[in-house]
């Protein structure tokens, strides 16, 4: 990751409680628990030195980046290209409790 991205290059997932913002670099750059209005435990997206974030990204030195949503799903897929080949990364947030207040929030990826 070169430089920070944009506000515009991120992608929101949530559980209906709270949500994290999901960058095209492989970052989890924003998140915060339990709820919206708590304080954050990801905060890349406004200090990018001593925010915090989480990665899921190639080591290739170069590599492209596309970003979408499964259809009707808040799971995104973040698929990376380089000349070794592709990968992918699904973020999500499953809710714990769709009807009750918790603070059992899950931050789940899988990779393929």
């Amino acid at each position: 990751m070169n430089e920070h991205p944009l506000i515009e290059d991120h992608g929101l997932i949530g559980d209906l409680q709270t949500a994290a913002l999901v960058s095209t670099e492989g970052t989890v750059d924003w998140f915060c628990s339990p709820r919206f209005d708590s304080p954050s435990i990801f905060g890349a997206l406004l200090d990018s030195e001593n925010g915090g974030h989480w990665t899921i990204a190639p080591q290739a030195p170069t590599y492209a980046t596309k970003q979408l949503y499964y259809p009707d799903t808040c799971a995104l897929l973040t698929r990376f290209m380089t000349d070794q080949g592709v990968g992918s990364v699904v973020d999500f947030m499953p809710p714990a409790s769709p009807r009750h207040p918790t603070s059992n929030h899950r931050l789940g990826a899988a990779t393929a």
